[in-house]
C-alpha cells in the first residue's frame, strides 16, 4: 500500500510517500515561507520526480494536531482537496505521535514537545522498544512546570523531540532531570513520521475528507481574548 503524508503543524513543511512500510520519497523545508506557498508545490514536485500520482495512493495522511492553528488548517485543507478530487480516504494522525516514530528504534522514553507559547508545551510521551511505540501520556497542552513534575516520575532514558525540545530540555535539566535531545536531523516534525503513524492506523480504515478536522487542544488567542471580555466564541 502507498500513503501520501503531509506535515505543516509548525515551522517546517514536508511531504512523504510510504510504500509497504518503507519510505519511498520525501521533501522537507523550514525556510520560513508560508505553508500555503510551499506545501502543495512540494507534493507536486515529489510525486512527479517519483513518477507517481495521487491516484497511485491508497490514502492521504496528515498531521491533524496539535500545532500552529494556521499550519494545521493549511494541512487539513490541502489533504481535503487532494483526497476529495481523487476519491481517496484520509488518515489524520497526532502530530505528537508522528514526531516519535522516527525515534522508535531507540530504547526508552520519547518525550514529544511542541512550543505552545506562554511557558506551555504540547506534549505526549511514548515508550520506544523494539521499533514499536507504546503511548504513556495522551496528547495534552501542559505548563513546563507541570510537565517537569510528571516527567520526573518516568523510569529509564528520556529523549526529547520536537520544535519545543530545546525549551523543554533546558527546563528539565535546570531542575536536575536527566534527559537528552533527539539528533538534530530527527528533531523537527516530518511527514515521514506522519506516514509511519498512518500506516499503523490503516487497518482501522480511513475517513472521508468531509470528516477531517484539525485537533487544536486549546482555544486560539483570539478566542481566549473574546472569552476574557465576556464575549461568545460561537
Amino acid at each position: 500500500m502507498k500513503i501520501l503524508a503531509l506535515e505543516s503543524s509548525a515551522k517546517a513543511a514536508s511531504c512523504a510517500v510510504l510504500c509497504d512500510g518503507e519510505l519511498l520519497a520525501s521533501a522537507w523545508q523550514a525556510t520560513g515561507l508560508t505553508h500555503s506557498r510551499t506545501l502543495l508545490p512540494m507534493v507536486e514536485d515529489m510525486l512527479q520526480n517519483s513518477e507517481l500520482t495521487i491516484q497511485d495512493m491508497d490514502a492521504i495522511a496528515v498531521a491533524a494536531g496539535p500545532g500552529s492553528f494556521t499550519g494545521l488548517r493549511i494541512g487539513a485543507a490541502a489533504v481535503k482537496g487532494l483526497a476529495w478530487a481523487a476519491e481517496k480516504p484520509c488518515i489524520p494522525v497526532s502530530t505528537l505521535e508522528a514526531m516519535a516514530w522516527p525515534l522508535a528504534h531507540l530504547e526508552g522514553n520519547i518525550v514529544c514537545a511542541m512550543d505552545a507559547r506562554r511557558q506551555q508545551i504540547y506534549n505526549a510521551v511514548f515508550l520506544a522498544k523494539g521499533g514499536e511505540l507504546k503511548r504513556l501520556r495522551e496528547d495534552r497542552a501542559i505548563s513546563l512546570e507541570e510537565a517537569a513534575a510528571d516527567l520526573a516520575e518516568l523510569d529509564g532514558p528520556m529523549t526529547i523531540v520536537g520544535d519545543g525540545a530545546g525549551l523543554c530540555f533546558d527546563f528539565l535539566t535546570g531542575r536536575g532531570i536527566k534527559c537528552q535531545l533527539a539528533p538534530v536531523h530527527l528533531r523537527l516534525q516530518s511527514a515521514a513520521g506522519v506516514a509511519l503513524a498512518a500506516s499503523r492506523r490503516w487497518p482501522e480504515g480511513g475517513m472521508s475528507p468531509q470528516a477531517l478536522t484539525p485537533v487544536y487542544l486549546r482555544l486560539s488567542q483570539a478566542e481566549r481574548e473574546r472569552l476574557a471580555k465576556g464575549e461568545s466564541i460561537q
